[in-house]
């Protein structure tokens, strides 16, 4: 089975499942998803957890002995297995597939793991634990999801807000759930109950925005100059390499050239691509490759010019390629 976060609660309101996986890029977003389980679990007497996080050498007959035994004093229990590099190898993909052909009734097996490319989604173990029970795929925070986020989260601790104050919060935040949670948590504490007003929440939310190079072609291919900007210099600030953003943004040009969004494996850029090519213009696209090509010149140093401020040049030479 396999379950969006929004469908995770209500799946649990209705049964508990032997076994779930979780895995993804969003930290928050996974942390609550896991800790839905747990809590739906102990709901339903599952006292006893044991935790397991292989590394090098791992034993894998722990696991076999965890979802093997019972305490004496305990009828059910959690096995929460946490595998940070996302591959339990050969042994313990072998040890997962065989414990979920049989799982136990009075055992509840949680796997935590970071997202799976399509190949270790393919695996046998995964696909054994997609059989008997459900999988739980986390994707990160969409920036025009984001506003929703934030306005479900803040009536959570009864409090709302104009879509100016949403929009202020969302640009505050972007790319970092994490520390939006905490900012909305803030807001809980240092504000009453109600309408929050703009000058409350700016004088209460720090800028903690983290960006990476996809947010940047995100923005720069749905015609969103400002958030492109605002990208490029938050990318500028924090030391990335602009050869890396050059990467992926001529890729997200690329796509848009020969028409082939499917190339593009991070799901926001290939959406944001699919829906500019019925909106630029081919003649804009090619300029902005040539754009991307001096960039990457000035980059290695064979023509003068300072990256960042052409990667703004970029965006303008891009702006006006709406189809007419």
């Amino acid at each position: 089975m396999q379950l969006r976060p929004n469908e995770l609660e209500g799946q649990l309101s209705r049964s508990l499942l032997p076994a779930y996986a979780i895995h993804g890029d969003e930290p928050l977003l996974a942390m609550e998803a896991g800790d839905a389980v747990r809590a739906a679990a102990r709901r339903a007497g599952y006292t006893e957890r044991e935790l397991l996080e292989p590394g090098r050498g791992f034993d894998w007959s722990e696991f076999t002995h965890a979802t093997g035994s019972l305490s004496l004093f305990a009828t059910k229990k959690i096995v929460e297995l946490r595998l940070p590099t996302g591959k339990p190898g050969p042994q313990g993909g072998a040890a997962i597939a065989q414990y979920l052909e049989r799982p136990s009734t009075d055992l509840l097996l949680l796997v935590t793991l970071p997202r799976l490319d399509r190949s270790g989604q393919g695996s046998p173990w995964f696909s054994t634990l997609a059989r008997a029970g459900a999988i739980v795929e986390i994707w990160p925070m969409d920036r025009s999801r984001l506003p929703a986020w934030i306005a479900e989260r803040l009536a959570r601790q009864k409090q709302r807000a104009s879509r100016e104050v949403l929009e202020f919060l969302a640009e505050r935040v972007e790319g970092n759930l994490l520390a939006a949670h905490q900012e909305i948590q803030k807001l809980a504490l240092l504000a009453p109950a109600g309408e929050l007003s703009l000058d409350t929440v700016q004088a209460a939310v720090a800028s903690v925005a983290r960006y990476d190079p996809y947010d940047a072609a995100e923005a720069l291919v749905t015609g969103d100059l400002a958030r492109y900007a605002r990208v490029i210099e938050g990318l500028r600030a924090e030391g990335e390499q602009p050869t890396f953003v050059l990467f992926v943004v001529a890729s997200a040009l690329f796509a848009l050239q020969e028409g082939s969004p499917e190339r593009i494996f991070n799901r926001t850029l290939r959406r944001a691509v699919e829906a500019a090519l019925r909106r630029i213009a081919p003649k804009q696209v090619e300029r902005a490759i040539a754009e991307a090509a001096a960039i990457d010149r000035a980059i290695k140093g064979v023509e003068v010019r300072e990256p960042w401020g052409a990667f703004m040049h970029l965006g303008l030479n891009l702006a006006g390629g709406a189809k007419a």
